[in-house]
């Protein structure tokens, strides 16, 4: 059964004040909703159950999906009463993930088609406990920052580096399995929020591939970007997909 997370407890403070009344998740493109968006993307590549999760404005999430009708995926939202991070939210919810098997991770305010079927292939195949989804930046000064080598190995990781050593940057999407666990700081559980790309993503260095995305990936963390991901929905969300 294959399982996905989108971590879409964000307080949007980069939107505001579009988001005093609406979570980020739920801007609309189109006639969706982002998070119905992200959820038939999933449903598309086989991802049979999904947890999300919510903080300032989970009565409106709640109440969107229960009156979602989709067949597949089966939801669970969670509601977390202070924001746990992204890492602390797999560790609150480690008993939904399954032995062995490999469950997907997206951020949820990044509006994407990628090929979530493609990723999944490229992680079992390699073996190792993670995939880290990347892409090119602009702006590396923001984001995670990665070194890639020839083999695919990811050789470094630095969260917002104030030098970055490279512009290939963590995506918000990863596919990863139970083994992510070990290597979660030992005080992981004083640390709040936990966050994958400051303290998690770095010990996995040697122990990650990177996989790059050319399929069309934005995050709408500002007007800016929303704006943008708002007048390129319509021309490129119809493309067919290859299921898992």
């Amino acid at each position: 059964m294959l399982k996905a997370f989108i971590l879409a407890a964000g307080l949007g403070t980069r939107l505001k004040p579009i988001t005093d009344n609406i979570p980020k998740c739920l801007l609309p493109f189109g006639n969706k909703p982002l998070l119905q968006v992200t959820l038939e993307l999933l449903d598309q590549h086989g991802v049979d159950e999904v947890l999300v999760n919510s903080h300032a404005h989970y009565d409106s999430v709640k109440s969107f999906l229960d009156t979602l009708n989709l067949k597949k995926p089966h939801i669970t939202c969670v509601y977390e009463h202070e924001l746990l991070g992204s890492a602390g939210t797999l560790m609150a919810n480690r008993d939904w993930i399954e032995d062995q098997q490999p469950f997907l991770i997206l951020y949820g305010d990044n509006l994407t088609n990628v090929n979530l079927s493609a990723m999944y292939s490229f992680h079992v195949t390699h073996g190792l406990p993670f995939t880290l989804g990347t892409f090119k930046t602009n702006a590396p000064n923001c984001c995670g920052i990665a070194e890639v080598g020839a083999d695919g190995v990811v050789e470094s990781f630095e969260e917002k580096p104030r030098h970055p050593k490279s512009d290939l940057a963590a995506a918000g999407i990863y596919v990863t399995d139970r083994r992510i666990f070990d290597f979660f700081p030992q005080e992981a559980k004083l640390l709040k929020p936990l966050d994958l790309g400051f303290h998690i993503i770095p010990n996995l260095v040697g122990k990650m591939k990177s996989y790059f995305i050319s399929d069309f990936l934005m995050d709408i963390g500002t007007p800016e970007s929303y704006q943008a991901a708002q007048m390129a929905y319509a021309e490129i969300f119809q493309a067919p997909v290859e299921r898992i």
